[in-house]
């Protein structure tokens, strides 16, 4: 189903309709097939093995959707987290969002809006819930520091702890719950991929690539989003990428040349709007498929 077949048929916002065409028409990222690159112009040039509408700022909350702080029970333990979702009759497809390694600052929160606005119910959970949660620190360096102190399996657990607490509620399509995470974020979500097979499509930004013996244990369709100025993760790229087709895994990667670490998030200084335009698309298709269409 094309672009324009989606937008008539309802499954698609006017938003997103309105983005793709501009896209199409300004010429825009192009993704091959699995071990290949990608030119085109104008910036961003995406390149793309195997295997995208703005990050700007939609801090306003419209009618069509519900937001706000939530609690919710792992084990006995007390969660915090921050659910957005649409105000039309469920059950839709759900979304965890993992925060970057500076906490669960209000772009997330904003994140989880644009995504009910695209008909997905969000909950962008606070990694340092068993901390107090991040109204308890007093700036992001302090936070950062108290995630770097956490055991990376209690983290994920809380993640998977998410995924299980969204697939619980009426709203939610239980079979259709998946999982993107930036940074910090996109690394913990590469381990629950790899180790919860309820996930059925994940989305890592910039994440560090999980342990290789782990990958075939992979169940989830995976999208990849990296930066092109960012040594440090994509150094562990290609042998992560060779262990996914050695192991026939369903993924995408995409890289963003000129784009740095944290390109996505626009109330940072590496902020890069057509990048960060481009993966929001990647996106939006990635989890259309596999969690709206699938």
């Amino acid at each position: 189903m094309d672009t324009t077949d989606r937008f008539l048929g309802g499954s698609l916002s006017r938003r997103t309709f309105l983005s793709r065409l501009a896209l199409v028409a300004g010429g825009s990222a192009v993704a091959l097939a699995c071990g290949s690159e990608a030119t085109a112009s104008p910036s961003p040039t995406a390149e793309s093995t195997t295997a995208p509408a703005r990050t700007g700022g939609d801090s306003a909350k419209p009618d069509s959707i519900e937001a706000g702080p939530i609690e919710f029970d792992a084990d006995g333990e007390k969660l915090l987290g921050y659910l957005s979702r649409p105000t039309l009759p469920g059950p839709h497809p759900a979304i965890v969002v993992v925060h970057e390694n500076r906490g669960l600052l209000p772009h997330f929160l904003d994140l989880t809006r644009r995504l009910a606005r695209e008909g997905y119910v969000a909950l962008a959970i606070d990694m340092l819930s068993r901390q107090g949660g991040a109204d308890a620190f007093a700036d992001a360096n302090e936070m950062r520091t108290a995630l770097g102190r956490i055991p990376r399996d209690q983290v994920v657990y809380d993640g998977n702890a998410a995924v299980a607490f969204l697939q619980d509620q009426s709203y939610v399509r239980r079979d259709r719950v998946g999982a993107m995470g930036f940074c910090f974020g996109g690394s913990i979500v590469w381990l629950m991929a790899v180790g919860n097979p309820e996930l059925r499509a994940a989305v890592p930004f910039y994440g560090s690539a999980p342990p290789l013996e782990d990958v075939a244990n992979l169940q989830v369709p995976v999208l990849g989003i990296y930066a092109g100025e960012d040594s440090r993760i994509n150094a562990g790229v290609p042998s992560l990428e060779a262990e996914l087709l050695a192991q026939q895994k369903d993924f995408k990667f995409v890289t963003y040349p000129g784009a740095g670490h944290a390109f996505f998030n626009d109330t940072g200084s590496r902020y890069h709007p057509q990048a960060a335009e481009g993966a929001w698309m990647e996106t939006l298709d990635w989890f259309e498929d596999h969690l709206m269409d699938a």
